[in-house]
């Protein structure tokens, strides 16, 4: 994406002036807050909106020129299910094989291999109404490789699951981009997902990406230790004034410092700071740096509307 820029008729700016780069084989997160505008960028580069300026392109493919064949070269998964709980979870995966154009021997071996993958080989013939959650989840997985993309959007991909299914899931997509050869956008509200699966991170806010980098660079450049206090009334100017602490953030009965050596400060902090009813004291973690970035936490919740719930209401209105 270069200098991407999405207004809407109502003049509102969803994405203003996004630019990136993904490489073959590599996981990049979009990680912000609702409205930040990661579905509108994601849905732009899957032909679901069209930019009012900049210039996108997936595998070599321009958005505005070529949509079919980027439709042709990318994988989705929705933040909503969106399989066919009336049909089984191969009938699904037969029928988006029907839709890709691939052959009926092709969609056999295609299916098999990847009911394996996901380990619902000896659920496969059952309804998907009667799936779990994480088999859903697994199933989609599925469905958004068996046309080979070279691109797949992951669009919350383990949002409502259960710990034991969120871990399996990431091990799948993690098997996926070792075996394949494959490059995946993704957008979480986990940090954990975020840190664990990601190449490279981009914290969007207002529709511009205020810090890119790897989930450890981003960690190392808050730099010093976090420092959360419950606390009423601050004393926020002489906290602010101590070359040691780097930034002071306040947020509803809390602050939250960044601070060189905090242990051997903490003493010190506690005194300036004035009644302080709790201390917590930890190394920052990526959530930290969301934190750090956005003034914001960020919420486990769904996201901005999910572009595959954007894309099924256009589908009923057809």
């Amino acid at each position: 994406m270069r200098e991407i820029k999405k207004v809407f008729n109502s003049g509102v700016t969803a994405v203003d002036g996004i630019s990136f780069e993904i490489a073959e084989g590599e996981v990049f997160g979009l990680l912000g807050p609702n409205g930040a505008g990661k579905t509108t960028t994601i849905n732009i580069l899957a032909t679901l909106l069209k930019q009012t300026s900049g210039h996108a392109s997936v595998n070599g493919f321009d958005c505005l020129k070529e949509p079919q064949r980027v439709r042709e070269n990318i994988g989705i998964v929705f933040q909503d299910p969106s399989s066919d709980d009336l049909l089984t979870g191969r009938e699904n995966l037969d029928l988006h094989g029907l839709m890709y154009g691939i052959s009926k021997a092709e969609r056999k071996k295609g299916i098999a291999s990847l009911l394996e993958l996901v380990e619902l080989a000896d659920r496969a013939d059952e309804r998907v109404r009667f799936y779990s959650g994480g088999m859903r989840r697994r199933l989609e997985l599925a469905r958004g490789l068996l046309h080979k993309p070279k691109v797949l959007f992951l669009d919350e991909p383990t949002l409502g699951l259960d710990p034991q299914s969120r871990e399996r899931v990431w091990q799948y997509i993690e098997g996926m981009v070792k075996d394949k050869e494959l490059s995946i956008l993704l957008t979480t509200h986990y940090m954990e997902e975020a840190e664990r699966l990601c190449n490279r991170i981009a914290i969007v806010d207002s529709g511009k990406i205020i810090v890119e980098g790897s989930p450890k660079e981003l960690i190392k450049g808050i730099g010093g230790d976090m420092v959360k206090l419950k606390i009423k009334d601050p004393d926020m100017a002489a906290l602010e004034a101590k070359d040691y602490i780097l930034s002071v953030e306040k947020t509803d009965s809390y602050l939250i410092l960044t601070a060189h050596d905090a242990k051997t400060k903490l003493q010190e902090i506690l005194e300036l700071a004035g009644r302080v009813e709790s201390v917590e004291m930890r190394s920052p973690t990526l959530n930290d740096v969301f934190l750090y970035y956005t003034g914001r936490e960020i919420r486990e919740g769904p996201a901005e509307g999910g572009f595959g719930k954007r894309m099924m209401t256009r589908a009923k209105r057809r």
